[in-house]
């Protein structure tokens, strides 16, 4: 039979972690469940047979077993429970009884015999990084992943390991992203790999704001990244990733720096006149020292200057302005460089200073003459 106590707090942050990775519908009921195994410790499990989640929750296992409960109906019972140890025991016809401070519920579960086995991944390949790192790079790169099917593999952000660190990279034909950091610790030499944009946007809610670190593993076909207690096991995207380094354009004459919160806002200042029904690119005229920005739609007509170092010569360039802000809002920098070339040429933004440790290339909309 069987049987286990645990703290209610423990057992539904399990739950909330590895209920991301449940199937919402399934032909395999399974599937739409977390598997419960419990040994010397417990393990809960989530998988959609694309992306795997897995976590130990330190418990007080009595009798030894693993069976399948509906997700959903098992989070929302845990999370109603008072605040004390959930006792749950099963027995051989998947019974679960559940009860908690005055509360007791009785559900059924599936065996566990239908429930697919999470891929092993072998580790010929590891790095280690802070969990805080992780978190940050994959943040200022996802904006960037492409979510358009027909070119699968820009679904994903390239992962790019060598002894001079970790250089994460994403692309959507629009804007490119990149970010670069050393590593803690890189296990079997340099290699690169591609993971799905949704699986690494679980990383990142998965990992803390914390110097503890995290590893990711690089298997023949799957990906593992483990965060302390919690796994999460993905399949990597095959196929041929932009060659990201012949694509950006650095020979640029013009150089500008530029306070980003004050760039940003000025952004969104002119933004206000667009919207998905009214569209417009925000048209930049870079002059000495200032850009003139401004943008007209059928809603009206805004206009804002920004001061900046630098002279822009004149140029006059036009920005999709999600694009645009976006890439200045996740570049972690309080001052950035904007190098640009001429009107149809992509603006490149790195730091100001010290180590290239981020790149945003944003294409630009071509204007229309000036009305």
């Amino acid at each position: 039979m069987m049987k286990f106590s645990c703290e209610k707090a423990l057992l539904q942050s399990a739950i909330a972690v590895t209920s991301r990775a449940v199937a919402q519908k399934s032909s395999i009921p399974a599937l739409e469940g977390l598997l419960l195994r419990a040994d010397t410790e417990l393990t809960v499990s989530g998988y959609n047979l694309q992306t795997g989640i897995r976590t130990k929750v330190a418990a007080d296992v009595t009798g030894q077993g693993e069976l399948v409960l509906n997700a959903r109906l098992f989070g929302d019972i845990i999370r109603r429970m008072p605040d004390d140890v959930v006792t749950f025991s099963a027995d051989e016809r998947q019974v679960v009884h559940l009860s908690c401070g005055d509360a007791d519920f009785d559900i059924l579960g599936l065996s566990a015999a239908d429930y697919p086995e999470l891929p092993a991944v072998e580790d010929d390949f590891a790095v280690s990084i802070q969990q805080r790192t992780l978190r940050a790079m994959i943040e200022e790169v996802a904006f960037a992943v492409s979510t358009n099917e027909s070119r699968p593999i820009h679904t994903g952000a390239l992962f790019e390991i060598s002894d001079k660190g970790l250089t994460m990279v994403a692309v959507d034909g629009f804007r490119l992203a990149v970010r670069r950091e050393p590593l803690e610790k890189i296990d079997g030499g340099a290699f690169s790999f591609v993971a799905p944009g949704a699986a690494l946007n679980e990383v990142k809610s998965i990992c803390a704001d914390s110097e503890d670190l995290a590893s990711v593993t690089l298997g023949k076909s799957h990906i593992l990244f483990e965060v302390g207690a919690t796994e999460l096991i993905c399949r990597r995207l095959e196929g041929e990733f932009l060659d990201y380094k012949n694509a950006i354009p650095r020979k640029n004459p013009i150089t500008l720096m530029a306070d980003t919160k004050s760039l940003i806002e000025s952004i969104d200042r002119v933004s206000v006149v667009i919207s998905e029904k009214q569209k417009s690119p925000v048209r930049c005229f870079f002059d000495h020292d200032k850009v003139i920005l401004s943008a007209k739609t059928g809603n009206g007509e805004a206009k804002d200057v920004c001061r900046i170092s630098g002279d822009g010569a004149g140029l006059e360039i036009g920005f999709n302005n999600r694009y645009l802000m976006e890439a200045l809002r996740y570049a972690p920098a309080d001052t950035v460089k904007i190098e640009l070339n001429t009107g149809v040429s992509p603006a490149i933004i790195v730091p100001t200073e010290g180590e290239e440790n981020f790149l945003y290339m944003v294409l630009p909309v071509r204007l229309k003459s000036a009305e």
